[in-house]
């Protein structure tokens, strides 16, 4: 088991579900847009990074 790669898809979930916390909140008019951009702009990071630790990770089998 890898654990960059794991730790690459969690990040990349959970910058998925910021990204659409913060798009609903968006969607619905919330008041609270400060709140809002804090939520997007951590989902694109925790997104890119996770998908970048997924992409760069190799399969290498230890004999």
């Amino acid at each position: 088991m890898n654990l960059k790669r794991t730790f690459g898809t969690i990040l990349t979930i959970l910058g998925i579900v910021g990204l659409i916390y913060a798009a609903v909140g968006f969607a619905q008019n919330s008041e609270t847009a400060r709140e809002l951009i804090v939520f997007a702009v951590l989902g694109v990071i925790f997104f890119f990074t996770g998908i970048g630790l997924v992409k760069d990770t190799r399969d290498v089998a230890k004999m």
